[in-house]
């Protein structure tokens, strides 16, 4: 068994963490600072705040965030060579807003010495609200009641919200407030240091942010009134630039006294009073970021004039109102429901929210794998959006996943650069990055990963077959798919056997699984590939049944010639895909089965990941997968494999996948209740559920694993939902698990919203709104009305023994060559590497 089948039913810490499925509660105050600051981040797509306190102290790692808002460095490599990345990106904090400083008889509120009587702190899923509500005994005996709010907006992308209110409960005392907006990237206080603090090239684990040595925000200009704060910038290197602005709105039934004041790097407003006991003090903050790759800060100043004036007119209130309202339509769209599983419903909704704060209002950028709650992995965007999220905003919000689409169309232009640069035709997207140039500075387990390419036109296609948006399809993804398809097809070469028959082979790329780099003929690249080609042939010639114009325009603009089309379609056809007969697997790539298997049960705890405890070439001899590679091609293209050749490559490739990437376990969960193994399937479920909440990566105090969360998603709906898509038919063979009562979920189909309600002996399907929708179920044709529609079912499908899975199934068998594939962990002193002197493998199995 695997580490990742080890995830106890519900691992969270219920003391710190109580149950409630529709917030995330925390009884005390944190111990893990960092972890605490992720979990309760508010953000909504543009904006992030990590959920730091509102007194700005203790903390492991503030942040606030703008999607895309970056610096650019130098990349330095040790042996340079052609083609290599040359620009690192990093997206960079922001000025804080969040602080609002509190003193009592000039004593301040920190968390981590106060007595306190009281305290919670949430994270309202449906409001959108951060609160925190604490009382306070002072040093001197006073009882304070302190209120919090934190909001970012998802209704006005550019705004964020806070409030803190003080009520004396017992005695009387002096009490000041100081409001302040804190550059953190360059700025050094009293009580801590900002992000800059180490040296460019001192990062040991790749998936953490880069920190500078320069200074990084400079400042352009510092403004304020009575009631107003505003500061600009501009980025050392990158060039953007950001405004920041703040409003206040103070209300006490004491008399009250305020001083505002801007610096360079610090603002700050603050409120006095006197307040005697049942007497209270409040202030309201609205704050508004602006940013841009290049607009004069004097521009983004009357921006951010122009959100503050809006709060001023419509008033705090009714912005909570909106908050409320846009969240409403989300979960009519999107909740998932699991009824009798509290634990794994309160997961689940935060998972669908942090999806929310990612991608809402990310508008035309792209979604981090952090999304806006952290600084992980350079804030770069990965296929990870394309595979992993955008289905979910597919299904669930249209608009949404064409904003992040757009994305990839704007990036076009630097594609076809990437492609020229890499000696290639069409474009070829970068592996990872935010303004479009390849920052990827190990190429082996990155830029080699041209993938990238087919997961995009993947998204692209699956996009358009589910929402029916032609209109996206002629102008953006017609060009994308065009592109893409011309680089697989200039990427390959045909190989001729003495009989004639011809192949196309894709060399010298890496799969999903960074644990095996620079490969010929990764069986998931050529699967998607293949269907890339199919794709971008079948857009062109329904471009041109539906719009000569259009067509007209493409074929000049990409200087298209129709010959391509029948080339695609010949590399699609001719596409080399591996498969060893002996065992009934398909090959990761053509000499994967040449490599001895890594034990896995045998290496301890303490040796994963791997990528941060062993050279890559250790890693690269062996048989061991960092992530799901074959599996998740068998999930995106099902329809191209029988059931037993899923089955047979689920079970030889799962007990040699390490699960150090977070991406593994939502993808293995949900091909392992397709082929039937469904107590594995419960576990990697939780794997993937819990990553977060219960840090089983120990990372997420750099930001929300978003990518993890849209997995979250589609294991439900996809794995035991068992709903499949393939060209424009959406099917379903569902896999409930034996201890779920019952799990249902909306989907939006050709703009008609249906609700999925899956029991043990039976799925039903209600229109929501919309036309009526055509499915299938097992086979059966079900039309989905205004009456609703119930299918019974005589199983939850097969049901497998998992004992198989807990070795890898190769081990001792023969290869073609003769020889006999053996398990080693490498490095250890008690299992040396010695001739095989048995000649019956199971002696050598049983050795090893």
């Amino acid at each position: 068994m695997t580490r990742l089948r080890s995830v106890p039913a519900d691992p969270v810490d219920r003391t710190q963490l109580p149950l409630d499925e529709w917030r995330l509660v925390e009884s005390r105050p944190p111990q893990d600072l960092g972890l605490a600051e992720t979990l309760f981040a508010t953000a909504n797509g543009y904006m992030g705040m990590r959920g730091t306190p509102e007194e700005g102290r203790d903390a492991q790692i503030h942040g606030t965030f703008l999607n895309g808002f970056h610096e650019t460095w130098q990349i330095n490599h040790a042996e340079s060579a052609f083609g290599f990345a040359r620009t690192g990106q990093t997206m960079i904090s922001v000025p804080d807003s969040s602080v609002l400083k509190l003193y009592v008889d000039d004593e301040p509120l920190l968390l981590s010495i106060a007595d306190l009587e009281e305290y919670e702190r949430s994270l309202d899923f449906r409001e959108g609200v951060l609160r925190r509500e604490l009382i306070w005994r002072t040093p001197a005996g006073k009882r304070v009641r302190v209120s919090s709010t934190r909001m970012v907006s998802f209704a006005q992308r550019h705004l964020a919200m806070m409030t803190l209110t003080v009520e004396m409960l017992e005695g009387s005392a002096p009490i000041a407030i100081s409001s302040q907006i804190i550059n953190r990237e360059d700025f050094r206080d009293d009580f801590g240091k900002g992000l800059a603090d180490s040296p460019i090239t001192d990062k040991a684990d790749p998936r953490r942010t880069t920190d500078f040595t320069h200074r990084v925000l400079e400042p352009l200009q510092d403004w304020h009134s009575e009631r107003r704060m505003l500061m600009g910038y501009r980025v050392a290197n990158s060039g953007m630039t950001m405004a920041v602005g703040a409003d206040h709105q103070v209300e006490s039934d004491a008399e009250v006294t305020q001083i505002v004041d801007t610096s360079a790097d610090l603002g700050r407003q603050v409120v006095r009073a006197h307040l005697e006991e049942g007497q209270s003090l409040s202030v309201r903050k609205a704050v508004a970021y602006h940013s841009s790759r290049s607009v004069p800060h004097r521009e983004l100043f009357d921006r951010c004039r122009r959100t503050l004036d809006r709060v001023r007119e419509n008033g705090f209130e009714a912005q909570f109102t909106e908050q409320r309202e846009y969240l409403e339509d989300f979960w009519a769209s999107s909740d998932v429901q699991l009824p009798g599983q509290p634990a794994v419903q309160q997961a689940t909704r935060w998972c669908l929210y942090q999806l929310a704060q990612a991608a809402a209002r990310s508008d035309q950028w792209g979604i981090p794998a952090k999304g806006v709650t952290g600084s992980g992995y350079e804030g770069h965007y990965f296929w990870d959006s394309e595979i992993y999220v955008v289905p979910f905003l597919t299904f669930t919000q249209p608009r949404w996943a064409r904003n992040a689409l757009r994305f990839r169309t704007n990036l076009l232009p630097k594609a076809r650069e990437r492609a020229r640069e890499l000696n290639q035709r069409g474009a070829l997207f970068p592996w990872r990055t935010i303004n479009g140039d390849e920052a990827s500075a190990y190429y082996a387990a990155g830029t080699a990963q041209y993938h990238i390419d087919a997961d995009v036109a993947y998204a692209f296609a699956q996009y358009v077959d589910v929402t029916g948006d032609l209109d996206f399809q002629h102008r953006d993804g017609v060009q994308v798919l065009v592109e893409t398809a011309r680089m697989w097809a200039d990427l390959g070469f045909w190989r001729m056997t003495a009989d004639g028959a011809a192949s196309f082979h894709i060399n010298g790329v890496t799969g999903p699984d960074e644990y095996t780099t620079v490969v010929n003929n990764n069986m998931f690249t050529n699967v998607m590939a293949r269907f890339n080609l199919r794709r971008a042939a079948r857009a062109v010639r329904e471009l041109r049944a539906a719009d000569e114009g259009a067509y007209e325009t493409m074929r000049v603009e990409l200087e298209f010639d129709e010959m391509e089309l029948e080339q695609w379609e010949a590399c699609a056809e001719g596409m080399y895909v591996a498969k060893d007969e002996a065992l009934g697997i398909h090959l990761q790539e053509d000499r994967f089965l040449e490599r001895e298997i890594w034990d896995l049960s045998s290496t301890p705890d303490e040796a994963f990941p791997l990528l941060l405890n062993y050279h890559p070439l250790v890693i690269y001899r062996f048989q061991v997968l960092k992530q799901a590679d074959v599996v998740l091609a068998l999930f995106l293209r099902g329809s191209e494999f029988t059931a037993e050749e899923k089955r047979a490559d689920f079970e030889y490739y799962d007990p040699i996948t390490t699960g150090d990437s977070s991406l593994s376990a939502v993808v293995q969960s949900i091909m392992a209740a397709e082929v039937g193994h469904q107590k594995a399937a419960l576990d990697y479920f939780r794997a993937g559920l819990f990553v977060d909440l219960a840090d089983l990566h120990h990372n997420t105090a750099d930001g929300v694993h978003i990518a993890s969360a849209g997995g979250v998603w589609n294991a439900l709906v996809h794995g035991f939902g068992g709903m499949r898509h393939d060209d424009g038919q959406v099917s379903f063979d569902p896999r409930l698990p034996a201890d779920w009562p019952e799990l249902s979920y909306p989907l939006t189909v050709q703009g008609s919203r249906f609700r999925v309600r899956l029991v043990r002996e039976e799925i039903s399907f209600t229109l929501e709104s919309g036309a009526e929708v055509e499915v299938t179920v097992r086979g059966e044709r079900v039309i989905i009305d205004a009456g609703g529609v119930t299918v019974p079912l005589s199983d939850q499908g097969p049901l497998l023994d998992d004992s198989v899975l807990a070795r890898p199934v190769g081990l001792g068998d023969e290869r073609a060559d003769g020889s006999i594939m053996t398990s080693h962990v490498p490095g250890d002193p008690e299992d040396p590497w010695e001739y095989p002197v048995a000649s019956d493998p199971d002696d050598i199995i049983d050795e090893s």
